[in-house]
C-alpha cells in the first residue's frame, strides 16, 4: 500500500492484503462505469449500422439513376459481317436497321521520298540560298540552307522545326550496312487529300559550284483517281471513299461518322469479297444487366432492413431471451424502407386500370416481388416487354417530360413531387432517397436539409457524447475515490504499526 511518503506498506501492520481490498472496492464502483461504456458501444454499433445503411441507399439511387433518363434504355449494339473490313460503334441516337457497306477505298497519308544519297551526314549544298519548298494544302513552307548545315539529318530537323505541326521529316537507309542509300522521306500528318504535299522543290547540290551528290525529287502530282505519277511519291494522300446503303462517302480519315445517325464506322480494310452487312439492334443485354444491378442492390437494401427488424426467439430452454438487430424498432429502418417501397410501388389507380398493355407495374413487366420482399426477373415476361414495346417499357422507369412540383416551395410536402404527365419510377426513386439525406433540388438551385439519416446520426452521436461525459465524470469520481481509500489504508497501516509497536514494547516490559 502507499502512503503519502510513496513507500508500500500493504499488510506490514494489520497483516490485511490492503492493497486487495482497495482494487476490489474500486472494482464495485467502476460496474456503473462498465455498464455506461457497454450502453456507449452499442450506441457506436447503432451509428456504424445507419452509416451501412445510407451507403446501401446511396447504392441503390447509383442503380436508378442508371435507368432514370430515357437514354439508358436506348442502349444499341452493332454487329458486321467482316469485321477485318470495319468496326462499329453506336450510340443512344442510333436506330435499329441493317446497312450495305462496301470499302472502296482507304484513306492514306502522303509520303515522298528524295533520290538516295551515299553519306547522311555529308553537307549537300553547293552554295548560298539553295532551297527546299513544299506546300501542304494552301500552306507553303520554304527552307533556305546554310552550305554548313545541309546534311540530311540536319534538313530532317530544320524540317520538323519548320513545318512540325502538318509534316514529319525523316533519314531512312534503303540499301544495306556495307552499302548504304540514304533517303530525305516528307510524310504529311494529315490524312487524305487535304495533307498532300504539292509544289515540292529542291535544288540543294545543284548549284553552279556542285561537285557532289544533289538532293533532288521528281515532282508529277497524283492522277486525277490518285494514282501516284512519280517514283518518289510513296503513297497518295487519299480520301477513304466507302459506298453506304448505295450512297458514295468520302472522308479523309478512315473514320466516318454523320453517315449513319448514331453510328461510327472505322474502316480496317478494302473490302476483298464483296460488301459486308451492318446490322443494329437494340442492346437488351445492357438494359437487362443495369435492371438486373438494381434488383441486387434493392434486395441488400431490404436484406440489411429485414435482419435489423427481426426478433428471433431463443431455442434454449435456459436463456429467457433472444436475439435481434440493434436497430430493431428504430424509426429510420421502417422510414427507409417504407419510402423506397412507396416510390417503387404506389402506382396511380387510374393508371393501372387504363393500362390495357401491361406497363404500368413493375409485376406486369417481369420484375418480380416474393413473400420475403426480395425481387427477382422474370426473364420469359421482361424479355417479351422488350421486344413488344421498348418505349412503353423505358417510360415506366425514366421520366420523359422532366420534373415540375408546381411551384411548390422549399421544405413543403409538394415540393418533391413530380405533378407533370409522365414520372418514372426510378426518378421518383432517386428524389425519394435524395430527401432521406436532406437533398432538395429546384431548377439549378440546390438545397440542403436535415434528412432522416442526418437527423438520426445526429441523435446516436449525441447521445453516445451524453455516456462520454458520463464516463468521464465519473472516472474522476472513482480516481479520487481510489485516492481516499489508498490513503485511509495507509494511515490504517501507520496506526496498526505504532501499536504492534507499543505492543512489543509492553511486552518486552512485563517480561523484564
Amino acid at each position: 500500500m502507499v502512503s503519502s511518503s510513496g513507500i508500500s506498506f500493504s499488510g506490514l501492520g494489520s497483516g490485511l492484503d490492503t492493497q486487495a481490498i482497495v482494487a476490489q472496492l474500486v472494482s464495485i464502483e467502476r460496474i456503473p462505469i462498465n455498464t455506461l461504456q457497454s450502453r456507449r458501444g452499442t450506441e457506436q454499433r447503432k451509428l456504424d449500422l445507419v452509416g451501412q445503411l445510407g451507403d446501401l441507399v446511396k447504392n441503390l439511387q447509383e442503380k436508378a439513376e442508371a435507368l432514370s433518363t430515357p437514354d439508358e434504355f436506348y442502349s444499341y449494339s452493332s454487329t458486321i459481317s467482316d469485321e477485318s473490313v470495319a468496326t462499329v460503334t453506336t450510340d443512344s441516337n442510333a436506330q435499329p436497321g441493317t446497312h450495305i457497306l462496301d470499302v472502296q477505298r482507304m484513306a492514306a497519308t502522303d509520303r515522298w521520298a528524295f533520290d538516295a544519297v551515299s553519306v547522311r551526314d555529308r553537307n549537300l549544298a553547293s552554295g548560298e540560298g539553295e532551297q527546299i519548298s513544299f506546300k501542304v494544302g494552301t500552306t507553303e513552307y520554304s527552307l533556305t540552307l546554310d552550305p554548313d548545315e545541309s546534311s540530311l539529318d540536319s534538313i530532317a530537323s530544320q524540317i520538323e522545326a519548320m513545318a512540325g505541326e502538318t509534316v514529319s521529316a525523316s533519314v531512312v537507309n534503303t540499301g544495306t550496312e556495307a552499302s548504304p542509300s540514304f533517303q530525305l522521306v516528307l510524310s504529311s500528318k494529315v490524312s487524305g487529300e487535304e495533307g498532300r504535299l504539292t509544289d515540292i522543290f529542291s535544288n540543294v547540290g545543284q548549284g553552279p559550284s556542285a561537285t557532289g551528290e544533289v538532293l533532288k525529287l521528281n515532282y508529277s502530282p497524283p492522277s486525277a483517281d490518285g494514282e501516284p505519277q512519280s517514283d518518289n511519291n510513296i503513297t497518295v494522300g487519299n480520301d477513304a471513299l466507302a459506298e453506304v446503303n448505295g450512297l458514295l462517302i468520302r472522308r479523309s480519315t478512315n473514320s466516318f461518322t454523320e453517315v449513319l445517325e448514331g453510328v461510327t464506322i472505322d474502316l480496317r480494310a478494302q473490302n476483298q469479297n464483296g460488301p459486308v452487312t451492318i446490322t443494329i439492334d437494340s442492346d437488351r443485354t445492357e438494359v437487362r444487366g443495369r435492371i438486373d444491378e438494381f434488383v441486387a442492390s434493392y434486395n441488400e437494401v431490404m436484406s440489411f432492413i429485414d435482419a435489423q427488424s427481426t426478433f428471433t426467439p431463443s431455442t434454449d430452454e435456459d436463456d429467457n431471451g433472444g436475439t435481434t438487430g440493434l436497430l430493431f424498432g428504430d424509426s429510420i429502418v421502417s422510414s427507409v424502407k417504407r419510402s423506397i417501397q412507396s416510390a417503387l410501388f404506389d402506382v396511380d389507380i387510374d393508371t393501372a386500370i387504363n393500362d390495357s398493355e401491361g406497363f404500368s407495374t413493375l409485376n406486369l413487366i417481369g420484375i418480380e416481388q416474393d413473400s420475403d420482399g426480395q425481387l427477382s426477373v422474370n426473364s420469359a415476361i421482361f424479355d417479351e416487354k422488350f421486344t413488344e414495346n421498348l418505349p412503353a417499357l423505358m417510360d415506366l422507369f425514366a421520366d420523359t417530360d422532366g420534373f415540375d412540383n408546381g411551384g411548390a416551395l422549399p421544405n413543403t410536402p409538394g415540393y418533391t413531387v413530380d405533378v407533370s404527365a409522365d414520372s418514372g419510377l426510378m426518378d421518383r426513386l432517386v428524389r425519394s432517397i435524395d430527401q432521406m439525406f436532406g437533398r432538395q433540388e429546384s431548377g439549378d438551385l440546390e438545397f440542403n436539409i436535415e434528412g432522416i439519416f442526418d437527423l438520426r446520426e445526429s441523435a446516436i452521436s449525441d447521445t453516445i457524447e451524453r455516456y462520454d461525459s458520463q464516463i468521464e465524470r465519473r472516472e474522476e469520481r472513482l480516481d479520487s475515490f481510489e485516492e481516499r481509500l489508498i490513503l485511509q489504508y495507509a494511515t490504517l497501516e501507520e496506526v496498526m504499526a505504532g501499536l504492534n509497536a507499543q505492543s512489543s514494547a509492553l511486552n518486552a516490559a512485563f517480561a523484564g
